[in-house]
């Protein structure tokens, strides 16, 4: 048995609405089943089930906001028809009890009215109580029954009146659209990077002609639908690269960097209607190139769909982003934490390139990496980004 709780789909997240139930409860569901979608200040997300069970009545209804960690159900290893006959046995046995009597109650229509200091108006005891605690001045009421009595309802309706007319009287603002709400969420974990993150930043230009030589014969044999873009070389040549230099790929965690086996590589996808996420691929290094560029075109099918799960929001052990396609020449990005590295691509195009004493032109990218000077430094920075080169300048072994 466990909790399903709202989870963090990022070190920036403090709360999450539950938008939908995808499954019924008393349904037996397995780890990885979508069970809910949530939304966030970046947009709806699908999340998963960590544990099998049975899934139990939800805590928490559709529409309703809740902080990060909150319990939205109980899955349990026991059938529901079970658990319900158990609560019937015990109601049975309630049942036999005999009930206690219940504690006198408070009628208000039975009070007898008592007159006001003025002794113009009548207010019953319990509208002179709900008065005191509100804050009403009695004498601003009007009783809205025949017997001229100020009741309860009075009161509370008295009470509503001044945020009413605030509300009429105020200019309506409208609520913030999902594109302002995500630039705040992307600005509080970029500040917090900022804040916290001591970076430090390499460049690097790679040679691109001999990489892209080999994929422009590859893909010379496939159809148009299989073809590979260039974007899948440099994923998995960064994948390569951690497995040379590991201490990049990994989270820094209470004082110390926690190095993950497992490569994951969040991919910055920006959004039709604006704003950004960067979901993960994951275990990049294991994957064939063809089935790494099925990823992607998966990927960003459903981020901009509004289908990404919340695993694929939690999981990147590093992230990557590449601007060269907006003809950006290099970029230096901030670390997403818990990571401890972010590699930014620019464009590929051709540039002078001086080799064995002659200048030539060759299809040339620059290659930046921010590092965490808390977990790594510079001399295991420039170790990676050999490493990087070494891989894309073997595109067969990708």
């Amino acid at each position: 048995m466990g909790d399903f709780c709202m989870p963090s789909l990022g070190a920036d997240m403090e709360s999450g609405t539950l938008v939908e139930w995808l499954v019924e409860p008393g349904a037996w569901i397995n780890k990885g089943d979508i069970i809910a979608t949530i939304e966030t200040q970046k947009g709806l997300f699908e999340i998963e089930a960590f544990e099998e069970g049975y899934l139990g009545e939800p805590v928490v209804q559709p529409g309703t906001e809740v902080p990060v960690g909150t319990v939205l159900a109980v899955i349990s290893s026991v059938e529901p028809s079970e658990m319900s006959e158990t609560k019937a046995a015990a109601a049975k046995a309630e049942a036999e009890i005999p009930p206690s009597p219940p504690p006198p109650t408070e009628i208000e229509v039975s009070e007898a009215p008592v007159a006001a200091t003025s002794g113009r108006i009548t207010v019953s005891p319990a509208a002179r109580r709900l008065a005191a605690q509100l804050g009403v001045d009695l004498s601003t009421i009007s009783a809205s029954g025949a017997d001229g009595v100020i009741h309860r309802q009075d009161v509370e309706r008295a009470s509503q009146q001044p945020a009413e007319a605030a509300r009429a009287t105020s200019p309506v603002q409208p609520p913030p659209s999902a594109d302002i709400n995500m630039r705040r969420a992307i600005a509080a974990a970029m500040s917090r990077s900022n804040r916290e993150i001591p970076h430090y930043y390499l460049e690097s230009d790679i040679d691109m002609s001999v990489p892209l030589q080999w994929l422009e014969a590859e893909n010379g044999k496939k159809s148009i639908r299989e073809r590979i873009l260039p974007v899948a070389l440099l994923l998995k040549a960064v994948a390569l690269g951690l497995r040379d230099v590991p201490e990049l790929n990994g989270y820094w965690l209470d004082d110390q960097l926690q190095i993950k086996s497992s490569i994951h590589i969040g991919f910055a996808l920006g959004l039709r209607k604006g704003g950004l996420v960067t979901p993960a691929i994951h275990d990049v290094d294991t994957l064939p190139l063809s089935q790494l560029m099925e990823a992607m075109t998966d990927l960003i099918e459903r981020s901009r769909s509004g289908r990404l799960r919340g695993s694929e929001m939690t999981d990147a052990t590093v992230s990557v982003t590449n601007l060269g396609d907006r003809g950006v020449k290099s970029a230096f990005g901030i670390i997403y934490p818990p990571q401890v590295a972010l590699i930014a691509f620019g464009r590929i195009m051709e540039r002078p390139w001086a080799e064995e004493g002659h200048l030539v032109l060759r299809r040339c990218m620059t290659v930046t990496l921010a590092g965490d000077h808390r977990a790594t430094d510079g001399h295991t920075g420039a170790l990676y980004l050999e490493a990087l080169n070494r891989h894309l300048q073997q595109p067969e072994a990708l």
